[in-house]
């Protein structure tokens, strides 16, 4: 996976919405497995890396597909300036950020504010240093 993180996030959560509607080009339920290293064009001033938004963004593309959850995680344990290598979300991680806590997604991924978006959901993915720098990896999983 290349190119500009929240468009990859975007296909890869229409190929998941396909799994979960279709069954094709695979039957649930199902496991995707992509990697590689995606880039950010910032033009926030938020906080974040490309894995935060990544999952941000599939987290807007999968809303109310019930049955689909999406990670985005570095190898190496770090994601951007934070602490964080990455987070999960699923089907309801847009609709409970706006119920419980006031929260608006797009405004977070157009501010390129995934960090902060995730820090008050609770869905960061925080591991610290791995010592190992592979790749990024994206899995979802559809059921």
């Amino acid at each position: 996976v290349e190119g500009e993180s929240k468009d990859a996030a975007k296909f890869f959560a229409a190929i998941a919405k396909e799994v979960s509607r279709t069954g094709t080009p695979v039957p649930k339920p199902a496991c995707i497995i992509a990697g590689g290293e995606t880039t950010v064009t910032i033009k926030g001033k938020g906080k974040g890396g490309r894995n935060q938004e990544f999952a941000l963004s599939a987290a807007l593309e999968i809303s109310g597909c019930d049955g689909i959850v999406v990670l985005s995680a570095g190898t190496d344990g770090t994601d951007g300036p934070t602490d964080a290598t990455g987070a999960i979300v699923d089907s309801n991680t847009c609709k409970n950020a706006k119920v419980k806590f006031c929260l608006k997604p797009e405004e977070y991924l157009r501010r390129n504010d995934s960090y902060n978006f995730f820090n008050n959901t609770g869905e960061h993915i925080i591991t610290g240093p791995t010592m190992t720098n592979v790749m990024d990896i994206m899995i979802s999983l559809i059921d």
